[in-house]
């Protein structure tokens, strides 16, 4: 098939990382694919640069923009239909609602089905404008669990929707030993027990809900710790005084945004977890986590009740603190947590591949192909 994924979006986040993970995938089961991607406005990585790393150099470059308006949108709508008379693309996937619109606008005469990924982990809000988008202007949805695609059906009546777990390097992300140097640099000592969290720091992502459950398992483990990665801009009012506050001290380490050394963080830590998802649907930090035999404790929120097998690779818990505490604890301080670890990262060598993404949306893609 000859593929043309399309995002509006420059920035390195969210979805970003398993669109690339897909187009690999893809190219790895002999699929000609090629990128549209605007290029990166400041001094840093972003999509275009990443893309390029990988063999991608963007076929097209769009402007970086984010919602549709017909004004401002025109120039990159007339070259995209310019671009897709052209080269007669069998699919075009859309990942954002600019790129959907358009993509559905530039694909009349094409012939190229139109694919959309949702990379968010709620349902479709059932309301006319997404009643049509949605269902007759998408040839096939693909959502971030099988469960969610489930829970699409209603709203799609018929036309082909699927769902599957994102995707992980599991060649870079796999078990190995904890590095004392690294987990000395964050504060921590090796005979620590540590709870750790990828996350944003913003109001929705419930840090207070991470704090209460912090304090019931440092209240009764001394050597118990809670390690913080990611940043935001409201990192201190959501996180940091109210730790502070708490009296928590140094057991609450916040590490910030890291880079280089993201992988080497990633391991410093002896159970995971995760109680909201963020804009990337496919909480792509759990399924890092369990590729490394890292356990791990989460809500049922989204996709993560099914990315986390409740008891067999992590515990499924409710938005409760003591809930949340009683789970850590358990990981933390028998040999529960090393269990189900192992179990974690073999679910992850099965279900959180590149090549088993490709093969879930390649198979979408032929059933969008014979729908129409």
């Amino acid at each position: 098939m000859k593929i043309l994924q399309i995002t509006s979006d420059w920035k390195w986040t969210g979805p970003a990382e398993p669109m690339l993970q897909l187009a690999l995938g893809l190219r790895e089961r002999g699929h000609d694919l090629v990128l549209a991607c605007p290029e990166t406005p400041r001094p840093r990585a972003g999509v275009a640069e990443h893309a390029r790393a990988a063999g991608f150099p963007p076929a097209l470059v769009l402007e970086p923009a984010r919602g549709f308006h017909p004004w401002r949108d025109r120039r990159d709508g007339r070259r995209l239909v310019r671009y897709l008379a052209e080269q007669r693309f069998d699919v075009v996937h859309a990942w954002h609602s600019r790129d959907h619109a358009l993509a559905l606008l530039a694909r009349r005469g094409s012939g190229a089905r139109l694919v959309r990924t949702l990379s968010h982990s709620e349902p479709i809000a059932d309301r006319p404008w997404n009643r049509w988008l949605f269902g007759p202007g998408t040839d096939g949805l693909w959502c971030v669990s099988p469960g969610l695609a489930q829970r699409n059906a209603a709203l799609r009546r018929g036309r082909p929707a699927a769902g599957g777990f994102g995707a992980v390097d599991l060649e870079r992300f796999q078990p190995a030993p904890q590095d004392p140097d690294v987990r000395r640099a964050l504060g921590l000592g090796m005979d620590d027990r540590v709870v750790g969290i990828v996350a944003r720091m913003q109001p929705r992502r419930r840090f207070d809900l991470l704090l209460d459950a912090a304090e019931r398992l440092f209240a009764r483990d001394p050597r118990a710790r809670l390690l913080v990665v990611g940043r935001g801009t409201h990192r201190e009012a959501v996180a940091e005084d109210p730790a502070r506050r708490r009296g928590l001290g140094n057991r609450v380490v916040f590490a910030g945004y890291r880079g280089e050394d993201y992988l080497e963080t990633i391991r410093a830590i002896d159970v995971f977890t995760l109680l909201v998802p963020g804009t990337d649907g496919t909480c792509r930090a759990v399924l890092e986590a369990a590729a490394c035999a890292i356990p791990a404790v989460v809500t049922r929120r989204g996709a993560l009740p099914e990315i986390v097998a409740d008891g067999e690779t992590g515990f499924v818990v409710d938005e409760d603190p003591d809930a949340l505490a009683a789970a850590w604890e358990r990981l933390l301080h028998d040999d529960t947590g090393r269990a189900l670890g192992e179990a974690a990262a073999r679910r992850a060598r099965t279900l959180f591949s590149p090549s088993g993404l490709a093969e879930g949306v390649e198979a979408l893609y032929r059933a969008a192909l014979e729908k129409a």
